[in-house]
């Protein structure tokens, strides 16, 4: 396993899987959530669920609630487990039996929300959970995005970035065929989130009833998942000022549109330098 000096994954040392296991593992705002949403509609196959989505899909790799309290609601659970981290795949324990779910989003539109993301955290109540003073993004975002594409940033110490999203990847990425990988665009589930869910669906060998699929593809998309924010937003503890904020927008090229061509031009130019050729057409699509 690598260590990530930007997530505590030393968490998921001794970590006991079960076999059919779903690890949900995605850089921060490519769909983690949204995935989560989705495993646990397919999981559950109905629309209300027994706790909030961040406790039936627990963030191992966050270090603000003790691991033994986090290991002791997974252990407990006795439906099929959905686990959620931002560690890429090889600084996890892997197995043959897991299914590793890895969600990709346009590079820029990751830039876009995270940014504001970040300005929507409480840091206040961090330091008091962690001990530790955090900042968030600074100056306005055409200046902060170009400094968050650098490509000199190592990814080992810094994986919210332009090069720790394209590691992420290419990670995940290369171990296709050797563990049970499956890479999900967010602009696919834009774009056919019925299709995608069938597809995740067969996948996991998940058999749902064709009555119950309008219910739960309508409660997955974004309108619904914004409307009831308190429950499905990654907060349990309060450390977002606005949890109906982080459902900001479920956006495709909003961040494109808005910088100057040459900032989406070098970021098109990094990716291309940082990453295979075919998973850069298809994460650039």
């Amino acid at each position: 396993m690598r260590r990530y000096g930007s997530e505590a994954n030393e968490r998921w040392i001794g970590f006991s899987y079960r076999p059919g296991d779903i690890v949900i593992s995605t850089r921060s705002k490519c769909g983690t959530t949204w995935l989560q949403m989705i495993v646990a509609l397919l999981v559950f196959q109905r629309t209300d669920f027994p706790a909030p989505l961040a406790e039936l899909s627990p963030w191992i790799d966050w270090d603000v609630e003790p691991i033994a309290v986090v290991r002791d609601r997974l252990d407990r659970q006795p439906h099929r487990r959905f686990i959620k981290t931002h560690t890429p795949l090889d600084g996890l324990p892997l197995r043959p039996d897991v299914t590793y779910l890895v969600a990709a989003r346009h590079p820029l539109d990751v830039a876009e929300s995270l940014y504001a993301h970040g300005r929507n955290i409480d840091r206040d109540r961090v330091e008091v959970l962690t001990g530790r003073r955090t900042s968030g993004p600074v100056g306005p975002f055409a200046d902060w995005v170009q400094d968050w594409m650098r490509p000199d940033l190592p990814p080992q110490e810094s994986l919210d970035t332009l090069p720790g999203l394209v590691h992420h990847l290419a990670d995940a990425w290369d171990r296709r065929g050797a563990v049970d990988v499956v890479l999900v665009h967010y602009d696919d589930l834009i774009a056919d989130l019925p299709g995608q869910m069938r597809a995740l669906a067969d996948h996991l060998g998940i058999v749902v009833a064709e009555e119950r699929w309008p219910a739960l593809v309508e409660t997955a998309g974004f309108a619904s998942m914004r409307s009831d924010a308190e429950r499905l937003a990654p907060d349990h503890l309060g450390v977002l000022k606005s949890p109906r904020a982080f459902f900001r927008a479920a956006s495709v090229n909003r961040a494109r549109a808005s910088l100057p061509p040459d900032v989406a031009a070098a970021c098109t130019t990094i990716v291309e330098e940082l990453a295979p050729s075919d998973l850069a057409t298809w994460l650039l699509r």
